[in-house]
C-alpha cells in the first residue's frame, strides 16, 4: 500500500494527523446538516481529540528521542536505576499530556480537579520543552557545520532546554496563580453626550469555566469587579468550556456582579463548542446577565434616557462555521436600531470578527474583543501575534473608531501565563 509500512514513526503520524484533520473538513462541511447539534457536537470532540493527540504524538517522538535516546544512547546500551526512572518520568509527562484534553470532558466540575491541573500542567511544560528543543537544535545547526560538534553539544542542549522549560513553566505556574490585574484604559468616543462622560465599563473575556478554573476563581473576579463599582460589565466571550449542567454551582457567582446600568454578554468560540448555548442564555438571563445575540441594548444613565449608547453584541464567528443553529454574526442585525446620533460600542469575541465588522460598519465607534489571551503561553504568542489583526491593548483603527483587546480575565486549560497576565479591563469612555 504505497509502502505505508516503510514510512518512519513519524511519517506515519502525521499521515493519521493529515487524515483526522480531513475528516474533520468533511464533516464541518457535508455531514453537520444531516445530524442534530448534540451528534455533531459530540462527533466534533471525538475528531477534536484525535487529531489533537496526533499533533501531540508528534512532539512526543521528538522529545522521546532527544530526552531519553540522546541522553542515555541506544536501545542496546544498559539499562541503570537512573536511566528506569527518567524514561519512566518522561513517559509519564507525555502520558499527561495527551491525556490533558480528556479532563475537559471527563473532569469538569465545581472546583478544579487534581489530575485536570496535573495533566494541563504537564501540557504546558511539553509545549514549552518542544519549543526549546528545537531552538537550541536549529541554533547548533548554525554554529557547527560537522556532525561531531553537533554530537558533541546534544548533551549540553538537551540539559540546557531542560533548564530553561522548568523555569519558565515554575514562572508561568505563579503568574496564573495571581489575581488579574486592574488596567485602566480612558478612550476617546465621538458623539458619546455629556452625562455618559466618565462612563466605567468593566470588561472581562476567556474566563473558561471548565477543568481548571472553578467556582473560587470566578468569585475571586466578580469581588474585584464589584470593588470597582462599574456603571456596565460585558463578558466578551468563552466564559465556559462545558454544559450548564456541569458548571452551574461553579457558574452561581455571576449572579452577585453589580452594575449600575447592566451586564451584557457575547458568545466566543468555546462556547459554541460546548453544543449547549443556548442553555448558557437562559442561566445567564436568570443571573441579570443580558445575552447579546447579534442585538443590541440602550445603555444611558436613570433619568436621561435621551442620552444614550448603543451596545452591541455579536454572534462568534465560528457559530457559522460549526453550523450552529440559528446563531451566525450578524453585523447588520446587532446594529438594526442604533442611532446615527448616538455612539456605537461592540462586543465582538475574536479580534477578526472586530476587523470584518468595522470594514462593514465604519461607524462603530469602539469594538471590545478578546480571545487572543495575548498568546497567554510562550511560544504560543509568537503564532497568537501573527495570526491575529490586533493582539492585545489598544488600537486606532481609523479617526473614528477604536479596538481594545483584552489578554483575557482567566485562561484555556494549561494553568500557566508566560508574557502574558490575566487581566480585568476598566474602559472609561471620555468625549473627544
Amino acid at each position: 500500500m504505497f509502502g505505508f509500512a516503510r514510512l518512519s514513526a513519524e511519517g506515519k503520524v502525521g499521515l493519521a494527523t493529515g487524515v483526522v484533520f480531513f475528516s474533520m473538513l468533511i464533516s464541518r462541511t457535508l455531514i453537520s446538516d444531516l445530524v442534530d447539534i448534540e451528534t455533531r457536537a459530540s462527533l466534533f470532540r471525538v475528531q477534536f481529540l484525535l487529531f489533537i493527540n496526533s499533533l501531540l504524538l508528534l512532539g512526543s517522538l521528538y522529545i522521546w528521542k532527544r530526552l531519553v535516546r540522546r541522553l542515555y544512547g541506544s536501545r542496546s546500551a544498559p539499562r541503570t536505576w537512573p536511566h528506569r526512572c527518567w524514561r519512566a518520568t518522561v513517559l509519564l509527562l507525555l502520558v499527561l499530556a495527551h491525556c490533558s484534553y480528556l479532563s475537559m470532558f471527563y473532569l469538569v466540575d465545581t472546583e478544579p480537579h487534581w489530575l485536570a491541573l496535573l495533566s494541563y500542567t504537564c501540557l504546558g511544560v511539553y509545549i514549552i520543552l518542544v519549543f526549546f528543543l528545537m531552538a537550541f537544535s536549529c541554533v547548533s545547526r548554525l554554529c557547527f557545520s560537522s556532525s561531531d560538534g553537533q554530537d558533541g553539544s546534544a548533551i549540553g542542549q538537551t540539559v540546557l532546554a531542560l533548564m530553561v522549560t522548568a523555569l519558565l513553566s515554575v514562572y508561568g505556574l505563579f503568574n496564573a496563580a495571581q489575581p488579574p490585574q486592574v488596567v485602566e484604559v480612558e478612550v476617546p468616543v465621538e458623539k458619546l453626550p455629556a452625562s455618559m462622560d466618565g462612563l466605567k465599563i468593566v470588561l472581562l473575556s476567556d474566563i473558561h469555566l471548565g477543568p481548571t478554573i472553578g467556582r473560587s476563581k470566578l468569585q475571586l473576579i466578580v469581588t474585584m469587579v464589584n470593588q470597582l463599582e462599574p456603571d456596565v460589565v460585558v463578558i466578551v466571550g468563552d466564559l465556559t468550556d462545558s454544559q450548564v449542567s456541569r458548571l452551574r454551582t461553579a457558574a452561581e457567582p455571576l449572579g452577585l456582579i453589580k452594575a449600575r446600568l447592566g451586564s451584557y454578554f457575547a458568545t466566543g468560540n468555546h462556547d459554541y463548542y460546548t453544543a449547549d448555548v443556548e442553555s448558557w442564555f437562559e442561566f445567564l438571563s436568570s443571573k441579570g446577565i443580558e445575552p447579546l445575540h447579534n442585538s443590541h441594548a440602550r445603555v444611558f444613565r436613570p433619568g436621561q434616557s435621551q442620552d444614550w449608547i448603543c451596545l452591541a453584541g455579536i454572534d462568534d464567528l465560528e457559530a457559522s462555521m460549526l453550523r450552529y443553529p440559528g446563531h451566525g454574526m450578524d453585523i447588520e442585525k446587532a446594529l438594526s436600531g442604533c442611532s446615527k446620533d448616538s455612539p456605537i460600542v461592540l462586543l465582538a469575541h475574536q479580534p477578526h470578527a472586530a476587523k470584518k465588522a468595522i470594514q462593514q460598519r465604519p461607524d462603530i465607534n469602539l469594538v471590545l474583543s478578546g480571545h487572543t489571551h495575548a498568546g497567554q503561553l510562550f511560544p504560543l504568542t509568537l503564532l497568537a501575534f501573527l495570526v491575529n489583526p490586533y493582539f492585545c491593548g489598544l488600537y486606532r483603527v481609523s479617526e473614528h473608531t477604536m479596538v481594545y483587546v483584552t489578554p483575557g480575565t482567566g485562561y484555556y486549560g494549561i494553568p500557566m501565563r508566560i508574557g502574558s497576565h490575566a487581566e480585568i479591563t476598566q474602559i472609561i469612555l471620555r468625549p473627544t
